[in-house]
């Protein structure tokens, strides 16, 4: 029998949808000008108890950013906020506002899913090997991944700047009855991947842009047959470690490590938890993280100033040739080619818009933003969770845009 899709689940794929969309639409001037990196050597590592409210009493800049993120709790009816803000490595404020459960106050040091942020860390790694001379970004992929369709002209570059013409499995509406349906199932890599497979591609490789999650499935596939080592162990020694994020890991199952902030969501038509859905499907494994708001502070001023990478790969990050690319073709509809211009586009790993450099992750509940201005050394980190009358989206953005808003006007965080 033929099954009309509900408004929730309409609603739910228009969600997974945008949240895509947006993830690609997304971009900045690229600053070839830009000061040196603000992370010259590692920093000093955060522990468990490091993440904690900003002592009283606050300076100005710190009262206006915490009126700002109360009156946007209040305004998109968020269960909980957690933030932090620094300027120039300088705190400006932690805080935690709301609830994590009825009862149980939220908390900076909660931990939460931190979805697509994981990508801006492959990237960097990716860079990483390019410069020790062990890739080159055009490398066709057909040596590490040869059952990938038209893997002698996808290159390292395209799976990494969503360049290859591949389907977004998010996108696909078999793929989104099913993940609601079964919000608790284990995905592996080989089922998320038939679904992109069972398409034809969008467009030949190189030649457009279109954001597809397979694309860093198979990236991360890639890394481990370069180097021989699992992406969880290769993150870590490579770009996690290297920062002191001590509280940003892989999960190889859907547990989050204590203390966490509970989600919620109406994604299936009734508000619900769904703090512990399974993230399989959200990337590869080893690359499935939980973090806090004080290492994606300290993770959005690292990645965004290339602190791990050099002068040439930090420009590489921020425009791997993308710009330019994304227009609609007869088999591509502007929905999904999405126009990548100088001041909003996606890069290696990372959105570009106007000046900030940023990840946006938001699914099952969990709305999250990690962004860095390098020409003022400001990052904005923010978590937001949702009550039942929260607006569809990624509320956690539109604190983040209020706050970047006061801070630096000059340079709007326009995600939409």
């Amino acid at each position: 029998m033929t099954h009309t899709p509900s408004p929730a689940r309409r609603g739910a794929r228009a969600r997974a949808r945008a949240a895509l969309l947006c993830a690609a639409l997304l971009a900045v001037t690229v600053q070839t000008t830009a000061a040196a990196p603000a992370f010259a050597q590692a920093p000093a590592r955060y522990g468990e108890s490091d993440c904690v409210r900003t002592g009283r009493p606050l300076g100005g800049e710190a009262r206006e950013v915490l009126a700002i993120a109360r009156k946007a709790k209040a305004d998109l009816h968020l269960k909980s906020v957690e933030l932090k803000v620094t300027s120039h490595g300088r705190e400006v404020l932690t805080e935690a506002l709301g609830e994590s459960m009825t009862g149980v106050p939220a908390e900076p040091d909660m931990h939460f899913r931190a979805g697509s942020v994981a990508f801006s860390y492959v990237g960097t790694a990716l860079l990483q090997l390019v410069q020790e001379g062990r890739v080159s970004l055009d490398d066709t992929v057909e040596r590490w991944l040869p059952g990938v369709p038209k893997a002698n002209r996808i290159t390292l570059r395209m799976l990494a700047s969503n360049t290859t013409g591949l389907h977004d499995y998010v996108t696909d509406p078999a793929f989104l009855a099913e993940l609601e349906a079964h919000p608790f199932r284990h995905w592996t890599p080989q089922q998320l991947l038939a679904y992109p497979y069972s398409h034809p591609f969008w467009y030949e490789p190189g030649t457009n842009w279109s954001y597809s999650h397979a694309n860093y499935l198979l990236l991360i596939q890639a890394l481990e047959k370069i180097t021989g080592t699992r992406i969880d162990t290769l993150l870590r020694e490579r770009v996690t470690g290297p920062l002191g994020l001590d509280n940003t890991r892989n999960n190889f199952t859907p547990d989050i490590p204590r203390p966490v902030v509970h989600a919620f969501t109406s994604e299936r038509g009734l508000y619900e938890e769904s703090t512990f859905w399974n993230p399989s499907w959200t990337t590869a494994p080893g690359a499935v993280i939980t973090t806090h708001v004080c290492d994606l502070a300290r993770s959005a001023a690292a990645i965004g100033s290339g602190a791990l990478i050099s002068r040439s790969s930090y420009h590489t990050l921020l425009d791997p040739g993308t710009v330019g690319l994304g227009h609609p073709t007869a088999t591509c509809p502007a929905t999904i080619c999405l126009e990548q211009t100088p001041a909003k586009h996606f890069g290696l790993g990372v959105i570009v818009i106007n000046g900030w450099v940023l990840q946006n992750p938001s699914f099952s509940g969990y709305a999250a933003i990690q962004a860095y201005l390098p020409s003022d050394g400001l990052a904005i980190a923010v978590n937001a969770t949702k009550t039942k009358d929260t607006p569809d989206g990624n509320q956690a953005e539109v604190v983040a845009q209020r706050i970047a808003a006061a801070l630096a006007p000059q340079a709007p965080l326009a995600i939409d």
